[in-house]
C-alpha cells in the first residue's frame, strides 16, 4: 500500500514547500504554512470521467493552418451588464470565477442568472444554504416559476458529478468553491489543496463537455480571492463583485477574461427584489445639486469600452497638525500626491501645509489617467473656493511638467458628455488631430498646459 504523501502550503498565496517554513518565500508572510495530505494511502479514487461514465478524450496534434475556424457561439443572457463584462455572453465550456465580500450579493447574482435564462436547464449547487433558503430567495426575486432550474445542496464532488449526469444541465453554478471537497485529497474543505483539486476537476469537466461552469469564491481580508493564486490562473474568467453593503450600487468588474476585454464593468442596483441593471451609470455617478459648490469637477472617463462621466470631489483646508493629511477614496493616493506637487511647482499653489481629501463619487475605483485634469481643477476650486460650472467636463492626463497629454478614444468621451447635456469639454490639444468638431454640438476646448485650463476656467 502506498504511503500517504504530505506537503506544506502557504494559506495566503498557495506556495508549496516540502517542509515547514516560518516565512513564506513568495508573499513574505509569517506563520502561514500548514501541512496537508495531497495523496491518500491506497488506490487513487477515479476522477469525474470514470464516475459519470464519460470516456477520456483523445488528443492529436494538428497544424495550425489545418484548424477550421468556427464562429464562437455564446449563450446570451437577459442580463446585459453580465453580457458586457463577459465579452458578449457565456462561452460554452468556460469556467468563470466570481469573487466578492460576504453579503455583497454574489449568491443573489448567480441565482438570478439561473432563474432568468430562458430555455436553458441550469443546476445551482449550494454548499452553504439549504433548499428552503434558496426557495425563499427565489420567491423574493419573483422569478421562482422557472421549471428548468434545479437546486442541489451537496459538497462532495463525486456526488455532484453523478447529479450532473442525471440532470444533464446546460449551465452549472457552484456556490461556493470553498465548501467543496474531493475524495482524492484528505484535507478539510476550503484548504489550498482542496480548492485547487476541486477547481481542476470542474475545469476538466467544463472543457470536455462544453458546459459552462460558474464558481463563487470567497475573498480574504486583504480583498484577494481566497485560496491559492493558481486558482485565478486555472479559470477562464475572473469577475470581482464590488461595492459597499451600506450603499445600493454594486460593480461587477472583469479582472481576467480569455474571451473578451479584461477592463469591462457592469453596474447594478441592489433592490428588495434583487439586482437591477443600471443602463446609464453616468446619471447615478453625478450628484444632483441645485447650487454650484467649490471643489467639484466632472471627468469624462473610460472603463473598458464604456464611457462614463464621474464626479471628482476635493476638499482642501488648513492643516491643524504639523503634518498635512493626504487621503483619497477611489483614486490612487500616490498619483494624487504627484498632481499636488505639479500644482505647487508649476502654478505656485502652496499645498504643502494644507490637508487635501479626494473622493470619487458613487464608490467607483478609477485608474483611468484621463481624470487627472478633473482632479487638478477640483483641488484648485476647493482651495480658492471658486465653483466650477456644472456644464463643464474635463478629460486629459497631466504630466510632471504641467502639460496636458492626449488620452485614448476621445470621440467616445466627447459624445457621452454631449449626450448628458454638457456644454463645454476641455481636452488635450494633441487629441485634436483628426477630430472633426463639426460633428458635435458641445464646445471642445483644446489646451496644452494646466495654466491654460486655470485661466480659462477661473479667469
Amino acid at each position: 500500500m502506498a504511503k500517504a504523501k504530505t506537503t506544506y502550503f502557504c494559506q495566503n498565496c498557495g506556495y508549496e514547500s516540502a517542509k515547514w517554513l516560518g516565512k513564506c518565500p513568495s508573499c513574505q508572510e509569517w506563520n502561514t504554512f500548514v501541512e496537508e495530505v495531497v495523496e491518500k494511502a491506497g488506490p487513487r479514487v477515479p476522477d469525474w470521467r470514470t464516475t459519470t461514465g464519460a470516456a477520456p478524450r483523445g488528443g492529436k496534434a494538428a497544424a495550425i493552418h489545418e484548424i477550421e475556424q468556427v464562429e464562437e457561439r455564446r449563450l446570451v443572457t437577459p442580463d446585459r451588464e453580465l453580457n458586457r463584462v463577459l465579452g458578449g455572453g457565456i462561452v460554452p465550456g468556460s469556467l468563470v470565477l466570481v469573487g466578492g465580500e460576504p453579503g455583497i450579493g454574489k449568491s443573489t447574482l448567480m441565482l438570478q442568472l439561473a432563474l432568468q435564462l430562458p430555455g436553458t436547464k441550469t443546476l445551482y449547487i449550494s454548499g452553504e444554504e439549504s433548499e428552503q433558503q434558496l426557495k425563499m430567495r427565489a420567491e423574493r426575486l419573483s422569478q421562482s416559476t422557472k421549471a428548468d432550474c434545479y437546486i442541489l445542496t451537496e459538497t462532495a464532488t463525486r456526488s455532484i458529478f453523478k447529479q450532473i449526469e442525471a440532470t444533464a444541465p446546460d449551465l452549472v453554478i457552484i456556490d461556493s468553491i470553498q465548501t467543496l471537497h474531493s475524495a482524492q485529497i484528505d484535507s478539510a474543505p476550503g484548504s489550498v489543496s482542496q480548492v485547487r483539486e476541486c477547481t481542476a476537476e470542474l475545469l476538466r469537466f467544463a472543457k470536455e463537455t462544453a458546459i459552462p461552469v460558474f464558481i463563487v469564491g470567497h475573498i480574504t481580508k486583504d480583498g484577494a480571492i481566497a485560496g491559492p493564486k493558481v486558482l485565478e490562473h486555472m479559470v477562464d474568467t475572473v469577475l470581482q463583485f464590488e461595492g459597499d453593503r451600506h450603499h445600493v450600487y454594486r460593480i461587477l468588474r472583469a479582472i481576467k477574461n480569455r474571451f473578451g476585454s479584461a477592463s469591462e464593468l457592469g453596474i447594478y442596483e441592489m433592490q428588495g427584489t434583487g439586482l437591477r441593471e443600471v443602463s446609464n451609470p453616468s446619471e447615478i455617478l453625478l450628484s444632483q445639486r441645485e447650487n454650484s459648490m467649490s471643489g467639484i469637477a466632472i471627468a469624462a472617463m473610460l472603463e473598458g469600452m464604456r464611457p462614463m462621466l464621474i464626479e471628482v470631489q476635493a476638499l482642501v483646508g488648513n492643516s491643524a497638525y504639523g503634518t498635512p493629511q493626504r487621503s483619497s477614496t477611489g483614486f490612487d493616493t500616490r498619483r494624487m500626491n504627484m498632481l499636488l506637487a505639479v500644482l505647487e511647482k508649476r502654478l505656485g499653489f502652496r499645498l504643502s501645509a494644507q490637508d487635501v481629501f479626494l473622493n470619487i463619487a458613487g464608490g467607483l475605483r478609477v485608474e483611468d489617467p484621463a481624470i487627472d485634469l478633473a482632479v487638478v481643477i477640483a483641488v484648485i476650486s476647493s482651495q480658492q473656493d471658486i465653483p466650477v460650472s456644472a456644464t463643464v467636463a474635463f478629460s486629459g492626463e497631466v504630466g510632471l511638467s504641467g502639460e496636458i497629454r492626449a488620452v485614448n478614444r476621445i470621440e467616445q468621451r466627447i459624445a457621452e458628455a454631449e449626450k448628458l447635456g454638457f456644454e463645454t469639454i476641455y481636452i488635450s490639444k494633441y487629441n485634436t488631430k483628426g477630430l472633426d468638431k463639426s460633428h458635435y454640438q458641445i464646445a471642445i476646448v483644446p489646451v496644452a498646459k494646466v495654466e491654460e485650463v486655470f485661466r480659462a476656467v477661473f479667469g
